[in-house]
């Protein structure tokens, strides 16, 4: 294998302009806001639109969906109703975010349909969607198999293979699933690989199917000044209820806590709620739609707390994240940063808290030598929780039956909230938060204090000319 190393500092930036792009992507990059691409995109789209197989090194929150999406949608052509693409990631959430933001990106393009093939949900729908064409499909690495072994997803015409997050599918078990889906994908292709970290599994699927890749990797993962690390002893059976004192007293409107282990995710669950926390947990427990609203409600800022383990966490980008706390200290150093890093993006700064038990002194050396850093201890003593009550978030989810299979968009639902009608308030747009339309729903944040109203304004009034079904989404 023959490799070109390129190597960027995460303060360099490009503009879009640089790039030879469709004029249906640069209205879609227009639409979103993506005037400037970040470093991964900048050192990895000038090598993959050349046409070559890359390997590139990338955190979520890199920017690297939009990276390979715009390469694969640029390889595409839309007359021919065949898959052209297919990206393979490691979890069903991250599927899905990687599923909505090649939509967006694609929108200004002719009629490119995208579709997500996770487990978790029936096969048999997804065989239908099959049957009816896509030219891009998104999905784990079982799930993928199982259309390919019943012949539901033929490959022939595939000229794009993406491997998402590929270091997590190899933790995950995944090798073996990952050859048999690219021995069924035609020899001539382009291959992107991105990962978050370079294991030897890396190595041996990129000699295997890579054909002279390049390789990018990124200097910095992020800006360690941006995020303000805090490490607190407590004893191993105080750690739980350690949790709801650093919320009373840093009080962040949005928080990401991570356990080890399900069960530890589940009893954090019941300790936040008996406080009076709107706390919401991930896990693989939990059905695909349930998994969904989790991450729409967290996202959108109606739950305070999110409790996961890292597997269930991974590919989660949320914006403006106030707070990561470790309730377990984990013995890697490289998913310590992983964590963190999730909070102190763009030009918001972070907090990272920690809780370790005696026995947990030696992790948190190896950290600190891992990663060049001096740990700053403090005693959950020194803090003062000043108002007892758990934090409120400031938006309530309201959840419309009715979703893209009704042809539903953002805008219908914001004009049926602004719009002036008798006997009902009139919503302004900073009153309405995000709003996500999934096949079946819609769901749309709303200012907690009004949301009563926006529930009789919706129920009453009608959206896209229809009647329709709201309730709110409450934990």
């Amino acid at each position: 294998m023959t490799e070109t190393s390129a190597s960027l500092a995460a303060t360099e930036t490009h503009s879009f302009d640089t790039l030879s792009l469709s004029p249906g992507l640069r209205a879609a990059l227009e639409q979103l806001e993506y005037r400037t691409m970040t470093p991964i995109q900048a050192a990895s789209l000038p090598i993959s639109l050349g046409g070559h197989d890359l390997i590139a090194q990338a955190k979520t929150g890199s920017g690297k969906t939009a990276a390979f999406a715009i390469t694969l949608l640029t390889n595409l052509n839309p007359r021919r109703f065949a898959v052209q693409a297919m990206v393979l990631c490691p979890t069903r959430e991250l599927a899905e975010q990687v599923t909505q933001e090649i939509r967006r990106l694609a929108c200004f393009e002719d009629n490119i349909k995208v579709l997500s093939l996770c487990g978790g949900t029936p096969i048999g729908p997804q065989r239908g969607s099959l049957e009816h064409g896509a030219h891009i499909v998104v999905g784990t690495p079982g799930r993928l198999m199982d259309h390919l072994e019943r012949g539901s997803l033929r490959l022939d015409a595939l000229n794009t293979l993406v491997l998402d997050e590929a270091d997590r599918m190899l933790d995950m078990g995944f090798f073996d699933d990952i050859v048999y889906v690219a021995e069924h994908c035609p020899p001539k292709r382009q291959t992107l690989l991105f990962s978050a970290t370079y294991p030897e599994g890396i190595e041996r699927l990129a000699k295997q199917f890579l054909r002279h890749p390049q390789e990018v990797k990124l200097l910095e993962q992020h800006e360690g000044s941006k995020i303000r690390q805090r490490f607190y002893e407590v004893k191993h059976e105080e750690r739980l209820q350690a949790v709801t004192v650093l919320l009373k007293h840093y009080r962040p409107i949005s928080t990401l806590a991570f356990c080890n282990t399900k069960q530890q995710c589940r009893d954090l669950l019941d300790v936040l709620h008996a406080s009076g926390f709107h706390a919401l947990t991930l896990n693989g427990d939990l059905e695909q739609r349930e998994r969904d609203q989790v991450l729409i409600q967290f996202a959108n800022r109606s739950c305070s707390v999110l409790v996961a383990t890292d597997v269930a966490a991974r590919g989660l980008d949320i914006d403006r994240l106030e707070a990561v706390i470790n309730v377990d200290v984990t013995p890697d150093p490289e998913i310590y940063v992983h964590r963190i890093g999730r909070t102190g993006r763009a030009d918001e700064d972070g907090w990272a808290f920690s809780l370790c038990s005696p026995r947990d002194r030696r992790r948190v050396d190896t950290i600190a030598r891992m990663t060049g850093t001096q740990p700053e201890w403090h005693t959950l003593g020194s803090l003062q929780s000043g108002n007892d009550e758990a934090f409120r978030p400031p938006m309530v989810t309201l959840q419309i039956l009715g979703g893209r299979k009704e042809k539903i968009r953002p805008g219908d639902v914001l004009g049926a909230l602004t719009a002036e009608a008798p006997g009902t308030r009139t919503f302004t747009r900073e009153q309405v938060g995000k709003i996500t339309v999934t096949d079946q729903s819609t769901y749309v944040a709303v200012a907690r204090e009004l949301a009563g109203e926006a529930v009789r304004k919706l129920a009453t009034g009608k959206v896209k000319g229809k009647s329709v079904k709201v309730r709110a989404l409450e934990n």
